[in-house]
């Protein structure tokens, strides 16, 4: 392959015995930055070439002779025991069963934090009902009622970072165990400060000092096996300690416990609906981050270099969309970019300068080792097309890759892969950036988190595909590339007034009892009635999987009548359901080819008279008459407005389609579809009024032929190659 042409807007890794090569590869990809990655050094005829350089630094880990030195200031995270059978009035539990001992140790110093729980009654056991042992690392429980469960929520330090942890393992590296020390404790906050100012000092040919990240680890937790074990991205339990609880308390006049954290064995994730104390605590955490981390910004500052925060790793309390982020005084955020939902956590981040993306796959082992070229190439691919679909609407100011560049030049084809993206990148960039394209309408997300988790609802691990929740994160990826403004809003928001005003269409997706549908929410009147005000008034409303959903009121959905379905839960089996007949045509389904993929989708939803059935599936055993088959898409009018159900949405080219037309039927909008709008599918239209330039985007990889629809609704035909942005100029 040729070297291109122009150059820019490109990290690329490197290390200390990778030089000759780096700079070949550089070439080939227009790489204007080289970083340094977990593991690797930069050489010194790197750091001089001429390149903007980026080198990784660890706030809380790195120093093993400080860490090592000072136990009594490691970081603590709270865990729960597993649940044990009482067979008798005492009970022994090994609370460490199923942990890592090389991750983790109980902190018997910190007792007094500890809870012995009755998951059985829910009850928490009085102190002096139960004995730790330090030697053992079992508690004894006393008095306890045969048949119960019964489990220890203590707190533990940590003895080994868990990014460190899974980046050895991974990659087979013998190498000590990075400790994790914490600078709410005084002498390690004194520490953390000098530590900066010499390292500094030591490296003048850093540019950009890319933080990796501040204060407190995301949880991440390893078995007795050292394999993970509980992950959780947003997870603010490893930010715990003795100190920390201790100045909560002092400030907001009441003490959090284990239970707070350990919220009965499902450790407080995002996908539970968060309580008052739990969101004290967050901006707590999040107050003192950004104290701690505006002094290190303001020392990088004042030695000439860039702050740029990953967003990943240490990242908690440092919330791009939290109140306080803007404060840090950040240049830039550089985070993975798993696909188009990532890419908007990071195009729509506000307060910094630039963002950056770092691609898939990393270049590690697991992945580039012999006979894997194929499956990395595919891997790249994919990554990018799904990532592009989200730049056409705001692009990433950068892209990169990270790992070792060496695993990866053994792969040709690969490395001319990449440089082929990173050309369609800065030409996307060029025509794309720095303007506004055409949004056909507003849409806002209704969930209980609201704009604190922009671009993050339905994740457990980045952007990690889980069973549960494919089908409703979908919608968000689909979101991320559609011609339409996004924003998040919580219920808090809608129940404090004028969270819905310029709002075309709400959304609200998840499983029932979730954060995300709303559950106990669901059950103030005042929040219902603010919905169905704002659909009544001519607002669109669409609801997937189980929306607004707590029972009571006579049924389980509390916006049935919006939606025109509700989802029978056995109570209403005596009261026939008569409409079951699928609409002839619709136009949410009308660029529908074969079945639509609903994924999990959801059981027993049925259709409340007046509402039109747009999609039904019937079991063989119960043939069509009444009380028979599950609704998958329903559409009703309500007042003025409009409700839509779908029982679930994963990603696709088609369902990008088919949320688009049901965004579009929801706002009575169906007469603007063909403006700026590409016939098939396969292809998104986007149109730039300042430039006066429209893209076609073919998002897979064949050859499309569609119809083109310019701003007026004009038509014509174009053939796009596979994978092609077809640049029209008005």
């Amino acid at each position: 392959m040729e070297k291109n042409d122009n150059r820019g807007g490109v990290t690329i890794p490197t290390d200390r015995d990778f030089t000759r090569q780096t700079i070949d590869i550089a070439a080939r990809w227009g790489a204007d930055a080289v970083r340094d990655c977990d593991g690797t050094v930069l050489p010194d005829d790197i750091k001089n070439g001429g390149y903007k350089v980026y080198s990784t630094y660890f706030v809380i880990r790195g120093d093993n002779e400080w860490g090592n030195a000072n136990p009594d200031e490691w970081q603590h995270v709270f865990l729960t025991s597993e649940r044990v059978l009482a067979t008798g009035k005492t009970l022994k539990i090994d609370i460490m069963k199923g942990y890592s001992a090389d991750q983790l140790a109980p902190d018997y110093g910190a007792l007094s934090y500890w809870q012995v729980i009755d998951r059985t009654a829910g009850t928490v056991l009085d102190a002096d009902m139960w004995t730790a042992d330090a030697k053992s690392g079992v508690v004894t429980v006393q008095n306890t009622v045969p048949m119960r469960e019964y489990a220890v929520s203590f707190m533990a330090k940590s003895l080994w970072d868990p990014v460190h942890m899974y980046n050895a393992l991974t990659n087979g590296w013998q190498t000590e165990k990075q400790r994790m020390y914490d600078p709410l404790y005084p002498k390690t906050d004194e520490y953390a400060v000098k530590h900066m100012s010499e390292w500094l000092d030591n490296n003048p040919a850093v540019g950009v000092v890319r933080f990796t990240t501040f204060l407190y680890q995301f949880t991440l937790i390893f078995n007795d096996s050292n394999k993970e074990k509980f992950v959780d991205w947003f997870g603010y339990g490893m930010s715990v300690s003795p100190r920390m609880l201790d100045l909560f308390a002092a400030e907001y006049g009441y003490s959090l416990t284990a239970e707070d954290f350990i919220d009965g064995g499902y450790y407080a994730t995002p996908f539970r609906v968060p309580t008052k104390r739990l969101r004290d605590y967050m901006d707590f955490v999040q107050r003192l981050v950004t104290k701690k981390a505006q002094r290190l910004v303001g020392l990088t500052h004042g030695a000439g270099k860039e702050a740029m925060m990953f967003l990943g790793d240490c990242w908690i309390g440092a919330e791009p969309y939290g109140e306080y982020f803007k404060d840090i005084g950040l240049d830039a955020v550089v985070g993975s970019v798993g696909g188009g939902v990532t890419v908007r956590m990071l195009t729509d981040i506000p307060h910094v300068k630039y963002v950056e993306g770092r691609f898939l796959p990393y270049f590690f082992p697991d992945t580039f080792f012999e006979g894997n070229q194929d499956a990395a190439v595919a891997e790249l691919n994919r990554n990018w097309l799904t990532a592009r679909r989200a730049m056409m609407l705001k692009p990433l100011d950068r892209i990169g890759w990270g790992g070792y560049l060496k695993l990866a030049a053994a792969f040709p084809e690969f490395i001319n892969r990449v440089g082929e993206i990173c050309g369609e990148f800065r030409a996307l960039k060029a025509n794309a950036g720095g303007g506004k394209p055409r949004r056909a309408l507003k849409v806002a997300v209704l969930n209980a988190w609201g704009k604190i988790r922009s671009w993050q609802s339905h994740m457990v691990a980045h952007e990690l595909s889980y069973r549960q929740i494919y089908s409703y994160q979908g919608i968000l990826e689909i979101l991320s590339g559609l011609p339409v403004d996004v924003k998040f809003i919580s219920f808090d928001d809608v129940l404090s007034g004028g969270a819905l005003a310029d709002t075309d269409v709400v959304i609200n997706a998840g499983g029932a009892g979730t954060a995300f549908s709303g559950g106990e929410y669901w059950a103030k009147p005042e929040l219902v009635c603010a919905v169905r005000e704002f659909v009544h008034g001519g607002g669109g409303f669409i609801g997937v999987g189980e929306p607004s959903a707590h029972p009571g009121g006579g049924g389980f959905f509390r916006l049935a009548d919006v939606l025109g379905v509700d989802k029978e839960l056995g109570f209403g089996l005596s009261t026939d359901k008569y409409n079951i007949d699928k609409v002839k045509s619709h136009f949410i389904t009308a660029d529908v080819s074969g079945a639509v993929d609903y994924g999990e989708g959801m059981k027993d939803i049925y259709a409340l008279p007046g509402a039109s059935v747009v999609d039904i599936e019937f079991s063989e055993r119960f043939p069509k008459k009444v009380n028979a088959g599950e609704v998958k898409i329903a559409a009703n009018d309500y007042g003025r407005g409009r409700g839509v159900y779908i029982c679930g949405l994963p990603f696709s080219l088609q369902n990008s389609r088919l949320l688009y037309r049901a965004l579009m039927f929801a706002a009575h909008k169906e007469t603007e579809i063909n403006k700026a709008f590409s016939s098939d599918p396969r292809a998104d239209c986007h149109y730039y009024p300042d430039k006066k330039l429209y893209a076609l985007v073919n998002n897979c990889d064949q050859t499309v032929t569609t119809i083109f629809y310019d701003k007026n609704g004009k038509p014509a035909e174009k053939i796009l190659r596979p994978m092609e942005i077809m640049w029209i100029r008005e």
